[in-house]
């Protein structure tokens, strides 16, 4: 009821302390384990989660990020990263570690310069960057992937499709302002944990939002909090402000997994009927939406080296959801039972059944660029390594029987984990 009463007094209410989510990582620290035995206790801990939150906003106590305190050489190691912010084997997590943890809000002020964003909108570069310091603070660090490394790594591939000469030719500053912010802002104020999990546990989120786009709901509204909060917008016209917290909505809500194939098939029709004029603001946008969908999973698509940590961070995510639904004896969810699911199954199942069909659209509507193959070699190099790797752990179970055999249950297990 308080969610509900709260979320209806209008979208600020979203920003930071009326709705930070539950702190799942309290609930898996050990020193508690033995003091959590009834869901009352739990409840009593997430209040006063949210009221530390919003007590600490409403005294003005707001995190602010050390970017200057970085040693000079740091600094010139980070800065000659940019001038290459445009290669696709840029590596967000070195950049992250030369800029002490703030590569999200050094490379939107970076962009935001490089795209004359700030010129165009007239933006004060102070407010810019207290604005750029609120969306990185609101990701929670402790995430190992839904985190604001991977926020700025998907903030770089967007800048990366936004420079394919099919969609950079047409499109507007806004265009690039808004595709740049959702890229930023996609996942803010992530749990670590998915819908369903927000679902299940009857989560205020989830009961807000009538269970539809859940996260992506959140992360919209908050990101508009954070926007009326910073003033960042406040010299524009009211109704070009409107126009773009809905525009940023629509970005961001196209994230959602659950509407895949939704845009796919729309893609396909597209360009099957070769009909896209990206003249026209809605056809220009609808790109933008793919675009920043093929950045959210682009991570097959990179090097080997970066690729396979990004797959091992969210298979953490995973299993640490895993771990606490079995700790509040729920139902395990699909992918995230470390017992039965492996890195390997997890990564070759989303390359094949979610990230090779959007990026060949993607390779498709851009004509085939440089980039574009460049992903699709990455895509399948990455895919061959993970089946190599899972042909190697199978092999190992095999072999774990002293006698060398294999009994019937663990063939018929393997089998069917081979089985797509």
């Amino acid at each position: 009821g308080d969610a509900r009463v709260r979320g209806q007094t209008g979208v600020v209410s979203e920003r930071r302390g009326s709705y930070p989510f539950i702190d799942f990582r309290l609930l898996n620290n050990t020193t508690l384990s033995g003091e959590i035995g009834t869901k009352k206790k739990v409840k009593r801990l997430l209040s006063f989660q949210r009221y530390f939150h919003a007590s600490r906003l409403l005294r003005g106590i707001v995190p602010q990020a050390s970017l200057y305190l970085l040693d000079e050489d740091y600094l010139g190691q980070a800065r000659h990263m940019l001038s290459k912010v445009g290669m696709w084997d840029f590596d967000i997590f070195l950049f992250d570690r030369l800029t002490n943890g703030n590569s999200l809000v050094t490379l939107l002020c970076h962009l935001f310069n490089v795209h004359g964003l700030i010129h165009h909108f007239q933006l004060d570069m102070v407010t810019l960057h207290r604005f750029f310091v609120m969306v990185q603070e609101d990701y929670h660090s402790q995430n190992p992937y839904h985190n604001a490394v991977h926020a700025a790594d998907v903030t770089q591939a967007m800048h990366c499709y936004l420079r394919e000469p099919k969609l950079a030719n047409f499109l507007t500053p806004s265009d690039i302002m808004l595709g740049l912010l959702a890229a930023a802002a996609h996942d803010v104020d992530h749990p670590g944990v998915n819908q369903p999990f927000l679902i299940k546990t009857k989560h205020h989120l989830a009961s807000l939002y009538q269970n539809v786009s859940v996260l992506e709901n959140h992360h919209w509204r908050s990101t508009i909090g954070m926007l009326r909060e910073s003033r960042l917008l406040a010299h524009l016209p009211k109704e070009v402000t409107q126009d773009i917290e809905q525009q940023l909505g629509s970005l961001i809500l196209a994230t959602d997994i659950n509407r895949q194939n939704e845009f796919l098939v729309r893609l396909k029709s597209h360009l099957d009927n070769q009909d896209l004029r990206l003249e026209d603001a809605q056809d220009r946008h609808f790109m933008l939406q793919i675009a920043l969908k093929c950045a959210d999973i682009c991570n097959p698509c990179r090097v080997w080296d970066l690729s396979k940590q990004w797959s091992e961070r969210v298979c953490e995510e995973f299993y640490r959801q895993g771990d606490l639904e079995q700790k509040f004896e729920l139902e395990i969810s699909p992918l995230c039972n470390q017992q039965k699911d492996t890195v390997p199954s997890i990564q070759i199942g989303f390359m094949t059944y979610i990230v090779e069909p959007l990026f060949e659209r993607w390779a498709q509507f851009t004509g085939n660029t440089p980039l574009s193959e460049n992903m699709l070699n990455h895509l399948r190099r990455n895919k061959a390594k993970w089946r190599s790797l899972l042909h190697k752990q199978h092999s190992s179970s095999r072999s774990n029987d002293h006698s060398g055999q294999v009994t019937g249950s663990q063939e018929q297990t393997l089998n069917e984990e081979e089985t797509p």
